[in-house]
């Protein structure tokens, strides 16, 4: 029977990309064909420019004909190929393009259900108690800092008057005690200074020469 009918293949079956890969080997053997008629038909085409008419360029020219028509078979063949292997890599694009749809329809549902669990969790009562307390604590954090930023003023009842003489005062000694100091300055500094001790009449019967030129 297997001899019959052949045994079921266990191998991996095709994949498009297979097939695509099969179809354009054979179509780059296809132009490699074409390629050699077109030479050979050059070929003929150059004698027969160069011969007269007669039996022998009808010869070469009935070779020129048939290497032209085998020539049109290979670019049928190509051509069918060609649009063979563009539908499959058309199916191939909308089978990936499939396939990244589900894996977003299957990344959606996981995190569709993600969200339901983790909102489920969620207590919006809690959350806006929360924002009423933060509210709350957030103006008495300003009123605390209006408070302590208050500037002390002056008392009304401070008369101007007096604020004048102690002004005045302040300058007359001001002026009385640089006075004094230049008074200092002008007497001599030999004279400021104490008669020395081995003077006869002892240390304390001595009176500064200060105090006798006064």
């Amino acid at each position: 029977m297997n001899r019959l009918f052949g045994t079921k293949a266990t191998g991996p079956k095709p994949t498009l990309d297979d097939a695509i890969s099969k179809i354009d080997t054979r179509v780059s053997s296809l132009d490699v064909q074409i390629s050699k008629l077109n030479a050979e038909l050059a070929t003929y085409q150059s004698k027969m420019s160069k011969m007269r008419d007669g039996p022998a360029k009808n010869s070469v020219k009935t070779k020129a004909l048939s290497v032209l028509k085998r020539r049109k078979q290979y670019e049928t063949q190509r051509d069918q190929l060609m649009n063979q292997s563009w539908n499959m890599e058309q199916a191939n694009m909308m089978t990936d393009n499939l396939k990244n749809v589900m894996t977003t329809v299957d990344a959606l549902k996981t995190t569709n259900q993600t969200l339901k669990k983790q909102y489920g969790k969620i207590d919006i009562d809690k959350i806006e108690q929360l924002q009423d307390e933060m509210a709350d604590l957030l103006e008495i954090g300003n009123d605390i800092n209006a408070s302590l930023a208050r500037a002390y003023d002056v008392p009304d009842d401070i008369d101007e008057s007096e604020l004048d003489a102690e002004l005045e005062a302040l300058g007359a000694e001001a002026e009385l005690g640089w006075s004094e100091a230049n008074m200092e300055s002008e007497i001599p500094s030999f004279l400021q200074e104490e008669v020395p001790t081995f003077i006869d009449g002892g240390k304390d019967e001595v009176k500064p020469v200060k105090e006798a030129a006064a």
